[in-house]
């Protein structure tokens, strides 16, 4: 692809003014004739033009298993928000089917007094809007294998940028009471695999949030509806999605799949449990691999 230089910029701009010249001033002539008709009437929900096309794929999975996670399409991306219907998803039993009016927050364990809210009460409480990312902790993994995937989409696409409403989780944790001792909580999910993720207290009480809101509009099912937490910065899998439950503790929770999935081994044999931070990464996003330019 040829680099636009001022020079180039000059010339092409140059040789439009003289075709004007030549041929006289541009105008609407000049489009091309299209017969005119009316349009399609309002929607009660909008959907985009069926020209535009781009959609999530599906990750890596094992033959005869459902797909757990899709990808979101970072080659097609215009601006920093994406999109809620392209945002990646991951989840390990499924994307459950939750009514709002039936569903509760528990928040207990070391704290003054146990409390209970339904999604009515949270959103009654003062609520923030936030522009936050969310990546998976194991997005360019592929990069480690012998042949990495093709392109910006299966490499990295499991990472996407949101704008999110809710309740700052520091409020309502200071409603509650929490005990002197409590250093950690944990989080859980609705979800039948009951996802269950330990975070730090100081990290509960600094920018996490309690979400009900994406891009303007009540969360989508695969993103937690109708709450999840985020926990900006860090990796995807400690913003439990369907969140139900909140206990605090005096240390973290050791879940199974803390304490073994997702340790990481060191070089001295020991291993690493809480691997929270994601690090910085940069990709091009277009022109991507396997994309032709013309």
């Amino acid at each position: 692809m040829a680099r636009l230089t001022r020079r180039r910029f000059l010339s092409r701009t140059g040789a439009v003014a003289g075709a004007a010249a030549a041929g006289g001033a541009l105008g609407p002539d000049l489009l091309q004739a299209e017969p005119r008709q009316v349009g399609s009437p309002t929607r009660p929900y909008g959907e985009r033009s069926r020209f535009e096309t781009s959609s999530r794929g599906a990750g890596r999975q094992a033959p005869g298993v459902l797909p757990s996670s899709s990808r979101t399409p970072l080659q097609d991306s215009l601006g920093i928000i994406t999109p809620s219907a392209l945002h990646f998803e991951r989840h390990h039993s499924g994307v459950p089917d939750i009514d709002p009016a039936a569903h509760q927050l528990l928040i207990h364990g070391l704290v003054a007094r146990s409390l209970a809210l339904s999604m009515a009460d949270l959103r009654r409480l003062p609520s923030v809007s936030r522009i936050y990312f969310l990546e998976c902790s194991g997005n360019s993994s592929s990069e480690w294998r012998p042949q990495a995937d093709g392109d910006v989409q299966r490499s990295h696409g499991m990472v996407s940028c949101s704008e999110w409403t809710g309740v700052p989780l520091w409020l309502v944790l200071r409603e509650v009471g929490v005990q002197p001792a409590a250093r950690w909580l944990l989080a859980e999910g609705a979800d039948a695999a009951k996802m269950t993720r330990s975070v730090p207290l100081a990290k509960a009480m600094d920018d996490a949030l309690l979400a009900y809101g994406q891009n303007g509009e009540a969360l989508r099912p695969e993103q937690g509806y109708p709450l999840r937490l985020l926990v900006p910065g860090w990796e995807g899998v400690r913003n439990v999605k369907w969140l139900r439950r909140l206990q605090l503790s005096d240390k973290p929770f050791m879940t199974p799949i803390e304490a073994g999935t997702n340790a990481s081994l060191r070089g001295d044999g020991k291993a690493r449990w809480f691997n929270i931070e994601m690090g910085p990464k940069s990709v091009i996003t277009r022109p991507s691999g396997e994309m032709k330019i013309e």
